[in-house]
């Protein structure tokens, strides 16, 4: 088990096809793309059954956390994943993980084992079940002289309420339009000049956009949303 903790700003754009095309053309002298290149990301969101920690986080709150299980692509029982508090308090966001295979993650939720003091003290206070799974498509660069200055671009945007399971597939209802991108700009506090330039001429703002959110928003007021969730 790997215990890793970031602390940076990050900042989110909603874009459309246009700004995202114009953006890459603007960004290839100054960054480089992913080793990884384009890839899928899947989270499972745990909430009480009430949805406690969306609905706070929804409000603005200065405080606000979030727990999740994330893997790049579909994993295996054997995979290694992520099991992740973010919080974020102001600007700042802090984000503490451990990497483990799903099998001992599942194991984990179910038995809140005390595998690390923080991640089991919110399982057992909140009782957090399973409530969403939302995945996304990532194109992902990072600065060349400075490597954590990183811009990503997500797209296809989709999630379920059922079989919250990650390695049973990323299939799910896309929340946006395939010409619609979530663009998420992570540093250490402040941006090269040559980038807010390049926001400023093509008109691109922050916006306060949360993927868990918006979509909680969406099907609580469409739908009567019940999350099946299950590790069994």
């Amino acid at each position: 088990m790997v215990q890793n903790v970031f602390n940076r700003v990050e900042k989110k754009y909603l874009i459309n096809e246009r700004q995202y095309q114009e953006l890459l053309d603007y960004i290839h002298p100054y960054m480089v793309t992913d080793p990884h290149g384009n890839y899928s990301i899947c989270n499972i969101y745990f909430d009480t059954e009430n949805f406690d920690f969306i609905k706070q986080s929804i409000e603005k709150p200065i405080y606000k956390e979030k727990i999740r299980l994330r893997s790049y692509g579909i994993p295996t029982l054997d995979s290694e994943v992520f099991l992740e508090i973010k919080k974020k308090y102001q600007k700042v966001v802090n984000k503490r993980r451990i990497t483990l295979p799903l099998r001992e993650a599942y194991q984990y939720i179910r038995n809140e084992t005390q595998i690390e003091k923080e991640i089991s003290y919110i399982f057992q206070r909140y009782d957090l079940k399973p409530m969403m799974f939302i995945a996304y498509d990532r194109f992902a660069f990072f600065g060349k002289e400075d490597r954590d200055f990183r811009v990503t671009f997500d797209q296809n945007i989709r999630y379920r309420a059922e079989e919250l399971r990650l390695e049973l597939g990323d299939a799910g209802i896309l929340l946006f339009d395939q010409k619609t991108y979530v663009m998420e700009v992570k540093a250490n506090f402040s941006y090269p000049l040559w980038f807010s330039r390049v926001l400023s001429r093509l008109k691109i703002y922050p916006t306060s956009f949360s993927k868990y959110g918006t979509i909680y928003k969406k099907i609580y007021k469409e739908e009567n949303y019940v999350s099946k969730y299950s590790f069994q």
